[in-house]
């Protein structure tokens, strides 16, 4: 039953994607048209083109979709990882569309204006090809269509499971810590569909009846006849570490069991890593165990918003930041511009930028340390300068020069990451991201001279669930409460 429900979620899903692109194709004409109305065209050339690309982009639409992964169930998935999959194949999609109108010579690749005609202007750029804009009218449209569509099912699915409908019904091996986490997390997210219906004890024979709620069934001597005589659509292997030499085995017991396997592995220590991921190497499986959340499409995603909302911000408070260059330098002699060392993604240094805050040459004691409350090396412009936290306005050129992000860790010098690396566990995963101007522990008081365990615990937090969401959060935060904080110094 569960395999023809996929089957028919297969093809509804492979259906609405040939509609929506289906869809883009002949918007993208319409966009054309839009834009030059009074562009000449011969005689049914208009349904010749349209048939053309339809013909093209769909199966090669569809089968790309097929080739990334897209129509295997994805309980799992998040759909951002979706959208960005939906991108590629619709930049596949055009690419053989221009490849292959090209070499059949259909003349939609050189269609240029005629002589006289007025050149339209599309947000502030001038068009002069209305065939360039067609394919980029299409380069936009595919996944803007396939992707709302896949969005819209996979919420009418996600609804339909917290409900209790297309579930797939999963055992957990193991009732120790592991597939009690595993078994938290399940039902933590329900949208996924996946229920527990038993525990298999991770030892031979067990007296245990139950855990967290779910029956215990057996241990794992009866592991055969259990599967057997109360069958599941998974079975999610959470052995303890200890228990290592056994997993062998007891995957080749799975295998005479017409279930799909999945294996928890015990690496969860007090600091979970930043992100994992399994990749293959000529059958030889490889987890890695601490790769960042950024090395993916999100990190292209963020660097764009870095560099759009940088030059926003820089338009929005150059007049803020000159009247602070000038306060900075009537206040006290010196440079307008503090410049020091830090520290961000893989322990790369730069030099950061703040407005000077200090007398001149106040902070050159050799001690590194935080500014304290009432710090008599802070001049009275620069006290009010961190009360506001305009004095991190500068650092909007190191987000532009790739230095920083808008949203991540603070970055710490060299000397307090060689004494903190040891003194805390997991310190080091913060330079699996980007230091940022703003963060998660900022924008929750802890900022300057407060706690460092605290400050470590949001950071994490930040860096285990990252998502383009969180990072507007965060900046919607910072808008509302971070400019002026008791904790600023």
């Amino acid at each position: 039953m569960l395999k023809q429900r996929h089957r028919l979620f297969v093809t509804l899903f492979g259906v609405a994607d040939a509609v929506a692109v289906a869809a883009a194709s002949f918007a993208a004409v319409l966009v054309r048209h839009a834009v030059f109305p009074a562009e000449p065209w011969p005689a049914g050339a208009i349904g010749w083109v349209r048939a053309a690309l339809i013909a093209v982009s769909v199966p090669v639409t569809v089968a790309t979709l097929a080739a990334l992964g897209l129509y295997k169930p994805r309980r799992e998935g998040s759909l951002f990882g979706e959208f960005w999959l939906v991108c590629r194949a619709g930049l596949v999609s055009v690419g053989t569309i221009v490849v292959t109108l090209w070499a059949i010579g259909s003349g939609l690749l050189q269609a240029p204006l005629p002589p006289g005609s007025p050149t339209p202007i599309v947000l502030g750029v001038a068009i002069t090809d209305p065939a360039r804009l067609q394919l980029g009218a299409l380069a936009v449209l595919i996944p803007g269509l396939v992707g709302v569509q896949r969005l819209g099912l996979r919420l009418v699915l996600r609804a339909m499971r917290r409900r209790g409908r297309n579930l797939r019904h999963v055992a957990i091996v193991g009732t120790g810590r592991l597939g009690q986490i595993a078994h938290r997390t399940l039902t933590r997210n329900a949208w996924t569909g996946l229920g527990v219906a038993y525990f298999i004890s991770h030892h031979a024979q067990t007296q245990r009846t139950e855990c967290q709620g779910v029956p215990v069934v057996g241990g794992l001597a009866d592991l055969d006849a259990i599967i057997d005589a109360r069958p599941v659509d998974a079975v999610y292997v959470a052995l303890p570490g200890s228990m290592g030499g056994e997993l062998a085995g007891l995957l080749r017991r799975l295998e005479r069991h017409a279930v799909d396997v999945r294996v928890i592995p015990d690496v969860q220590p007090r600091y979970l890593p930043v992100s994992m991921a399994v990749s293959e190497l000529e059958g030889m499986p490889i987890l890695s165990y601490r790769e960042s959340p950024l090395s993916g499409p999100g990190g292209v995603l963020k660097r764009a918003i870095d560099i759009v909302g940088a030059c926003i911000a820089l338009c929005i408070f150059a007049p803020v930041m000159l009247a602070a260059a000038i306060a900075v330098r009537l206040d006290s002699p010196g440079p307008i511009i503090f410049r020091q060392t830090r520290i961000s993604l893989g322990g790369e240094s730069f030099q950061i930028y703040k407005f000077r805050t200090m007398r001149h040459l106040a902070d050159e004691t050799g001690l590194p340390a935080w500014t304290a409350r009432d710090d008599d090396r802070v001049t009275r412009v620069g006290r009010w300068l961190r009360k506001t936290s305009l004095d991190e306005l500068p650092q909007l050129f190191n987000v532009l020069r790739g230095d920083m992000a808008l949203v991540g860790p603070r970055p710490e010098r060299p000397e307090l990451i060689d004494r903190f690396r040891d003194d805390w566990r997991g310190y080091m995963l913060r330079q699996h991201v980007k230091a940022g101007m703003t963060g998660w522990a900022q924008v929750h008081g802890f900022r300057g001279d407060t706690s460092l365990r605290k400050r470590l615990q949001y950071d994490l937090f930040y860096i285990r669930n990252w998502s383009i969401w969180l990072d507007l959060r965060i900046l919607g935060l910072t808008l509302i409460r971070g400019f002026v904080h008791p904790n600023a110094m």
